[in-house]
């Protein structure tokens, strides 16, 4: 997995490739500091697949910025990922663009 962030003016832009899954996301919860974050985007335009282990840091991720008056929205996502969020019931929770 490949991870790529950039933070300005309150907004981290994070862009993940490969998969997210029980493996690669503690490396995903490590490049996450909300700290000072208002606005999270994640592209996940080169993201192959997502495991419930992805979906977990994903869903503490929201947690955490709804919980400090910021928004998150997940941009890019393939048919397949987007699969996932739906038959988990994740579309009503995150902002899927």
């Amino acid at each position: 997995m490949k991870i790529d962030k950039k933070l300005n003016d309150g907004c981290l832009f994070i862009k993940v490739e490969g998969r997210l899954d029980t493996n690669t996301s503690p490396e995903l919860e490590e490049e996450m500091s909300l700290d000072g974050v208002s606005r999270l985007v994640f592209d996940f335009s080169s993201l192959e697949y997502i495991s419930s282990a992805g979906l977990r840091i994903l869903i503490a991720a929201q947690k955490t910025i709804s919980a400090s008056g910021g928004s998150m929205e997940i941009v890019g996502s393939n048919d397949s990922v987007r699969s996932v969020f739906e038959i988990t019931g994740c579309t009503g929770i995150f902002t899927i663009s």
